[in-house]
Parts: C-alpha cells; structure tokens; sequence
C-alpha cells in the first residue's frame, strides 16, 4: 500500500476497496503513516462541517436487567449488575432534557433499554417533546422492537434514531443481525435519519471484522458513523478481553472517516476523549442516568460527561462548536 496514494485517493474522495481499509487498520498506530491517516481525517471532517463539532446528549428513560444479554452491557442479565427495574418520570425526564438544550446540546437522546414497553416510551418522549424548543431535535436510542411502529417515533416527535450493527452480533449479544438489519431499513422507510458507528471495539476484533463494518456504515448513509471502543464492566467475563487504547481508537476514527462518503458530515467517538478528536471525531456525547458503560445508576456520578465538559475537550483541539440544532440530522444537503 502506497500511503501517498491513499491520500490522493481520499482527497479525490475516491472509495476504498476493503483490502486498503484492512491495510490502513493494520498500520502501527504510533506510526508516521498513521498520523498521516489522522492528519488527513481531521482535514475532512473539519472541511465537511465547517470546523463546528456536534455535542450530543443522553438521558436514561429507565434502567432495567435486560434478557437481550449482550455481553459487554451493564444492563445485561448474565453480568449481574443491577438487578432491579427504574423508570424516569416524565417530568423529571422532560427537566434533564431542558437542562440539555440550556447547556446548548445540538441534540438531544432518550435511550431505553431493549424490552422496554413502547407506550410507557412514547408517553415520556411526548413530555419531553412538549418541553423542548420546537427546533430541538430528538433522537431515539431504543431496542429493534421499536422498529415495528416506527411511524409512532415519528408522531412522537423524533427526527431520528441511534442504532448499529454491533461487533460480534449474535455472538456476544442475544440479538441476531439480520434482526438489527431489518430495523435500521425499518426505521429509514418511516423517514427517521439513522445514526450509527462501528462499536464496541476491543483487543480481540480483527482488521477484517473492522473493515467490514466500517464498510457498513458508509452504505447505509447514515446522520454519522465512527466508532466506539469497549468499556470493560468490572467483574465481568468480556473485561477480561481488556481494552483498547485511545491512540488506537483514533486510527480506527480516522480510517472510518476517510472511507465513509463526505455526504456524512458526522464522525463520532465514545467515551470521549481528546485524542479521538484529533483524529477527526467531530461528535461526542453527554450523558445522564443510566448508562451501558457504567455501574453507577446515574452515570453523572460516574463515567458520564456534561455538555460545558465536552465543549472544552473540543476547544483543546481548537474546535469550534455548533449553536443550534444538529446539521448531522439534518435532512438534504
């Protein structure tokens, strides 16, 4: 692999074969060649969306011990970690999500566990829809049962949905692929903007597996892609695959970016941090309550950031940041 090629290839935004994805994978992250890679993403992201980076933000509906069992998830039942069932009261749902826009989130996330009921979902979106700026976008992060009616999202108010394909599906989750598949083109037929990133990433997932899902992601023109890393859960078996670091989640950032289509102007990296940044992210996330990376019930306390704290690791990449609702899910160009 010429990597002076490659680098024409993306500034000719040409698409990549799956074998120059593999290879630019497999480049040493503390590597000439993989700074270069970072140097190159950072440039596209920064031309695609103007220099202004996006901050999400995330707000438990409920926190429950889930069947679904996906392995790397504090929610799952065989992890063991929390073993009773919370719901988050409309109102006090619909006052985080304003606390949200006031701190000058671009969008703004209700995230439920996979076998939540539905009603009791869209009884609290509709509250907090109510109590938002009519130009606030919301964003559903919900399990593939919400697929089936998701015109109901749409009534409730929302512009689009989180929802991935994740690594191993089936594997190590109870969910089959062709079951998250199914949903993503569920979700777009009802004119919901799919969000979505390569996650969660750990030691263990090869070059190959990560291609290919970077791959996915390009195809399916999403409101953003990226990637995640894996948070080990204390305790658990899948903590012991370990973790990996942020230098190489940057790669993987960068390398996503150059082969996802410039038509996706989002770039995502989780949990937050500045070296994915560098490496091109353009979007990272807030959170508050539950959360499937954390073992505190309001992961505030914990694992969980603010919007003023996200702001300020952009402005350490000299970033600048969106005022108003997220262009990510914006529809047409």
């Amino acid at each position: 692999m010429d990597l002076d090629d490659i680098i024409k290839k993306s500034r000719n935004a040409g698409q990549f074969s799956r074998e120059e994805v593999v290879a630019l994978l497999a480049l040493p992250p503390n590597s000439l060649e993989t700074y270069m890679v970072m140097a190159e993403a950072s440039r596209i992201s920064r031309e695609v969306s103007g220099n202004r980076a996006e901050i999400h933000a995330q707000l438990a509906v409920n926190l429950a011990p889930c069947p679904k069992d996906c392995l790397f998830c504090s929610f799952a039942v065989v992890n063991n970690i929390f073993r009773t069932a919370t719901i988050t009261a409309p109102e006090e749902a619909a006052k985080q999500a304003r606390q949200f826009e006031e701190d000058g989130a671009n969008a703004i996330y209700l995230m439920a566990t996979a076998t939540f009921d539905p009603g009791q979902y869209l009884e609290i979106s509709r509250e907090v829809r109510q109590n938002l700026h009519p130009e606030t976008m919301m964003i559903a992060n919900v399990g593939d049962e919400y697929a089936v009616n998701a015109q109901a999202l749409v009534a409730a108010g929302y512009q689009g949905v989180y929802h991935a394909l994740r690594l191993r599906e089936g594997v190590d989750t109870k969910i089959g692929p062709d079951r998250r598949l199914e949903s993503i083109k569920a979700f777009q037929e009802a004119g919901l903007t799919v969000g979505t990133c390569v996650e969660p990433i750990g030691p263990e997932h090869g070059n190959e597996e990560l291609a290919d899902l970077i791959l996915f992601t390009a195809s399916i023109a999403p409101a953003f892609s990226g990637a995640a890393r894996r948070i080990p859960i204390p305790g658990t078996a899948m903590a012991q695959r370990g973790m990996i670091s942020e230098l190489r989640m940057a790669q993987i950032v960068a390398v996503t970016r150059l082969v996802v289509p410039r038509s996706v102007k989002g770039n995502c990296s989780h949990e937050p941090g500045t070296v994915p940044i560098l490496g091109s992210a353009n979007l990272l996330w807030a959170e508050v309550g539950a959360n499937p990376r954390d073992i505190r019930e309001k992961t505030e306390e914990g694992r969980g950031h603010s919007v003023p704290a996200i702001r300020q690791l952009f402005r350490e990449i000299e970033w600048e940041t969106l005022d108003g609702p997220s262009c990510f899910f914006a529809k047409g160009p």
